[in-house]
């Protein structure tokens, strides 16, 4: 691709953890784009939706990242038991973003962040300086909100937890993705029980904390997401009181194929679910689709 190039970069978190990303420069003169993922989704899965933002639509950079423990790198400092959740979104998504800012310290920036990476922009701590941000699958994990939450709750508090806290991890036959450390899937599966998530540990200010953020948030669904129906995108958002919010929720039969919690990435969508969100990432613009 004229004009663009990739990187394979390590990222130091504050706490001096190595992180593993992927950089992606373009010729143009757009915003810079920090990627937050879903969980046990690798960073690799958001590579052709970068490299177009950079190609083809004039981004300045986008990075992409991997979470601690998950990807196919295993940083052994910390044991998978140590790691938790928290530490994605209070340690590894600000130090890639400060990444990111120092390619261009004064040139704006703009989010993605997909299910738990849209659940942590008031946790991370850096949401006032993201121009605009956009949540894709946006919700809260209590289980009650699921579609099928009874069965979510057996994978997750009769299967997933016991099998995390024995071998001090979560295997991919899991279902999830990517290996998980058990650390972060025993602390997920806690907060996956409250009725409020991880706004109800008391151990994280996060109900303040996503109060506090005034930045324009896109939230983007789909009507074929078990995960992210509209109680639990409704239980997520309604956190966000003082952010303008817009929405989208996407009908999978005018998109043409099934997009359920994680399919807006896939190639297939680019000429019709990716403009939407290119152009409001952009500029600010919605149009509908």
């Amino acid at each position: 691709m004229n004009g663009t190039s990739t990187e394979e970069i390590s990222i130091s978190a504050s706490d001096g953890f190595g992180l593993e990303g992927t950089l992606f420069r373009g010729a143009g003169s757009g915003p810079l784009v920090l990627i937050c993922g879903a969980t046990a989704v690798p960073r690799g899965y958001y590579r052709n939706f970068a490299e177009t933002l950079v190609a083809e639509h004039g981004f300045k950079a986008v990075l992409t990242f991997d979470y601690r423990g998950t990807g196919g790198y295993r940083n052994t400092s910390l044991s998978d038991r140590a790691i938790r959740m928290r530490d994605w979104a209070l340690l590894d998504i600000p130090s890639a973003f400060d990444y990111l800012k120092a390619i261009a310290p004064e040139h704006e920036i703009v989010g993605i962040g997909q299910s738990y990476g849209s659940q942590t922009l008031g946790l991370s701590g850096r949401a006032d300086q993201y121009s605009r941000f956009v949540m894709l699958a946006p919700m809260t994990g209590y289980w009650r909100n699921f579609n099928g939450g009874w069965k979510e709750w057996l994978r997750i508090r009769v299967v997933g937890m016991p099998v995390a806290s024995l071998i001090g991890h979560l295997p991919e036959s899991f279902g999830l993705g990517s290996r998980l450390p058990g650390g972060v899937f025993l602390e997920w599966g806690r907060w996956c029980l409250k009725p409020e998530y991880f706004f109800d540990d008391k151990t994280l200010n996060a109900p303040a904390m996503s109060a506090a953020v005034k930045t324009p948030i896109f939230a983007i669904s789909a009507e074929d997401d078990n995960w992210g129906t509209p109680a639990s995108e409704n239980a997520l958002l309604k956190y966000y009181p003082n952010a303008n919010i817009k929405r989208w929720r996407i009908d999978p039969r005018e998109a043409g194929h099934p997009v359920g919690h994680l399919g807006f990435f896939r190639s297939r969508f680019k000429d019709t679910l990716w403009p939407v969100a290119i152009a409001w990432l952009k500029q600010g613009d919605y149009v509908a689709a």
